[in-house]
């Protein structure tokens, strides 16, 4: 069976219960409950709470009904509330389960049968527990092996058979190359990887156990010691081959076992008794094994102030020490994806696109990184892509049509069936014709057309969308007159295939737009492209940069600022500690970044922020180290925030210098009439205190600049729009 888990009522979930059962509103009951702290990996109590938080303590003294309410949550709290089923227990008996365990159903039938004790009281009882866990990884790696050897038959890969030495592979971690590399992704291990260079699997091995909170401190000295030999130091020299692999730090559960053994004459057994009795970290058990490990170590020749070192060392350690076999166990499925990442690429990474095709912002990441280790990536087409994404060669992956948002496995498939059949699909109508429109609905059929999925048959998108109801009664109708012919004997004649509706193509902007609507993201390009020689005159900083550019600790203010330029993707306004802030979602040809305004910088900015906007930013960026959620690491954040955002159109009227412009010799020729043409030209873009508008003209014989007068000043082409595109002026624009 599984094991139960019983889910028990704490602070901030009493609280709240309470409180809907005296019926006071879920606002007033919600902010009362977020008076109480929150730290990752130790549970705060009611009691704490009042101590930790004067306003919880202050609303208690002076609000009767809030006293009420905290003292009925007091006798309920630490009460069970639920019976839950956990995540990879499971329960294993000799003989039925029932001869030994009380079991459930949780569902009320056969299936999910529950232990009625949780984890360790089936162990008391003397069961056998096992915790089993499911990782997606081990799917990806699977998949991965499947597409190298479908693109070489002859191929034979084993991941049981991979170099454990391979130096492409450990060139991925010491360059932090490690998107889609199990377990080193975050920011904060990549951090780490450029520190420590792994170079060996025990590396590895030794990273993924120090990364956590406690021994994280450890790793200065772990890398310290790698490069530099003479820094290691042990109190005995049998030490030596229990902590040599670990630089002389002890960081696995099983060196201290060793050296229970070794030095302090336990068996192993007794050794892991005492690796508990050091989890568990109380007193009267501690000073009693002390006392047996001393006198053990003297047997063994080894002083009494020494040995005391040792158990010190030991008793510090065994509190967060890591169990070697389970870091050795990640450690080698992290070396699989970088070998298969430095080795296979394309199948590599098309294995784990399509892993996570139901996330767009997971695929977009995926993207981005084979683009910058130098694959290529083919757009999604009818005629030649699977429901996922696949190789075409070891630097190549076709998109998937799984990919697609509003599509569906079962459409994807139904597609796959009727070009399998009758091979390649000729149009749009002819698509419609032979797919199964009970699966594959207009829906589905006009997002492959955002996608680009058509442009094999036909590029223009435009006409493909505008077309997709005409296509669809065409198909209808071709199949009624085809069971009409069949009804009454002979062929009948073939229908006329309509023509597309004759619409104008779409621009670059909206058939990126219309892209992102499909794919969740700008894949052919980016709005920004059609600006980007412009905005990188003034705006210098890709927004990839800001990571690499942050500046470690200290205050934000004292940050050097950077000019940045982006298309705001997403505006989201909240309530901060010190007011009203809002978060961007910027992006550029470069990547997506999170951009903080806080007070009067976003209130300064608020008729700019808009979604689909060019904007240009000064921004600062801090890197700081913090808890992740779940409390069992510390990584690595970058923090950005904007002082000032323009419109492109004010950052136009703020950074140029010129208004220039050509003519050429016909100008002479056409006399007055050129003269005011050019007038009409400039009138819209003539300013007060605007730049310098300068004429350079050539004909056959030379060239020549003319300034214009100082009442004859002009605005740069878009300035008084606040428009993203690059605008087109009367000439050759701004400069």
């Amino acid at each position: 069976s599984q094991i139960a888990t019983f889910g028990t009522m704490a602070a901030k979930a009493v609280v709240r219960d309470v409180g809907r059962v005296l019926e006071w509103g879920y606002n007033r009951t919600d902010e009362l409950a977020k008076l109480i702290p929150f730290q990752p990996g130790k549970q705060i109590t009611l009691q704490m709470a009042r101590e930790m938080e004067p306003r919880l303590k202050e609303r208690e003294d002076t609000e009767e009904e809030t006293r009420e309410l905290l003292e009925l949550a007091e006798q309920l709290e630490g009460l069970t509330r639920n019976v839950g089923m956990h995540a990879g227990g499971v329960l294993i008996a000799p003989g039925k389960i029932t001869d030994f365990c009380p079991v459930y159903s949780a569902s009320g039938g056969n299936e999910g049968v529950v232990s009625q004790l949780d984890k360790d009281d089936v162990e008391a009882i003397g069961l056998v527990k096992f915790d089993f866990l499911g990782l997606t990884t081990l799917t990806i790696l699977d998949w991965a092996v499947r597409y190298v050897k479908r693109l070489d038959p002859a191929s034979e890969l084993a991941l049981d058979k991979l170099p454990l030495d391979d130096p492409a592979a450990f060139k991925i971690f010491s360059e932090a190359n490690t998107t889609a590399v199990f377990q080193f992704e975050s920011r904060g291990m990549r951090d780490m990887l450029k520190r420590a260079k792994p170079d060996r699997l025990e590396d590895l091995i030794a990273l993924v156990a120090l990364y956590r909170p406690g021994p994280m401190d450890l790793i200065p000295d772990y890398i310290e010691r790698k490069f530099d030999p003479s820094k290691i130091e042990y109190l005995d020299p049998r030490l030596e081959p229990i902590l040599a692999e670990t630089y002389g730090i002890m960081v696995y559960q099983e060196q201290v076992m060793q050296i229970a053994q070794r030095i302090g004459g336990y068996t192993l057994g007794g050794a892991d008794l005492l690796r508990r009795a050091m989890g568990k970290k109380k007193p009267e058990e501690m000073a009693k094994h002390r006392e047996i490990f001393i006198a053990g170590a003297a047997k063994n020749g080894v002083s009494a102030e020494v040995a005391g070192e040792i158990f010190d060392l030991m008793e510090k350690f065994a509190g967060y020490g890591f169990n070697k076999s389970h870091a050795a166990a990640y450690a080698l499925v992290a070396y699989q994806t970088a070998y298969m990442k430095a080795h296979h690429p394309a199948p590599f990474m098309a294995a784990n696109m399509s892993a996570v095709m139901d996330d767009t912002d997971k695929v977009q990441s995926l993207y981005r990184d084979c683009v910058d280790n130098g694959l290529k990536v083919l757009p999604p087409d009818i005629n030649a892509s699977g429901y996922r994404f696949e190789p075409v060669d070891e630097k190549t992956i076709r998109y998937g049509l799984g990919g697609i948002k509003g599509t569906g496995e079962s459409a994807i498939n139904a597609i796959i069936a009727a070009r399998e059949a009758g091979g390649p699909f000729k149009d749009l109508f002819d698509f419609c014709e032979r797919v199964d429109k009970r699966v594959v609905n207009r829906r589905v059929i006009e997002a492959l057309v955002r996608a680009g999925a058509f442009d094999s048959v036909d590029p223009n998108r435009a006409a493909l969308l505008a077309s997709v109801g005409r296509a669809m009664e065409a198909a209808e109708q071709r199949e009624r007159d085809a069971q009409q012919a069949s009804l009454f004997g002979g062929e009948g004649m073939p229908a006329e295939r309509p023509e597309l509706v004759a619409v104008p193509a779409w621009d670059a902007r909206r058939r990126l737009a219309e892209e992102k609507v499909a794919l969740g993201y700008y894949f052919s390009g980016h709005p920004f492209d059609a600006v980007r020689e412009e905005v990188r005159r003034f705006a210098p900083v890709p927004l990839a940069q800001l990571e690499s550019l942050a500046e470690s600790g200290g205050f934000m203010r004292n940050a050097r600022t950077h000019q940045v330029a982006g298309l705001i993707e997403n505006v989201r306004w909240q309530n901060g500690r010190s007011g009203r802030m809002c978060v961007l979602t910027v992006s550029d040809d470069s990547g997506v970044q999170e951009v903080v305004l806080y007070d009067e910088a976003a209130d300064a900015a608020r008729n700019v922020l808009k979604e689909d906007t060019i904007v240009v930013l000064e921004v600062k960026a801090r890197r700081f180290e913090r808890r992740s959620e779940s409390g069992e690491e510390t990584e690595s954040v970058t923090r950005i925030t904007a002082e000032r955002v323009m419109s492109l159109a004010e950052a136009r009227r703020n950074y140029a210098r010129r208004l220039q412009l050509s003519l050429n010799g016909e100008a002479s020729r056409n006399g007055a009439q050129a003269i005011n043409r050019l007038k009409q030209l400039l009138e819209p873009y003539r300013a007060p205190d605007a730049c310098p508008i300068i004429i350079t003209y050539r004909n056959g014989d030379a060239v020549a600049q003319i300034r214009l007068g100082e009442n004859w000043r002009g605005e740069p082409p878009g300035a008084r729009g606040g428009g993203g595109g690059g605008g087109a002026g009367p000439g050759k624009g701004g400069s």
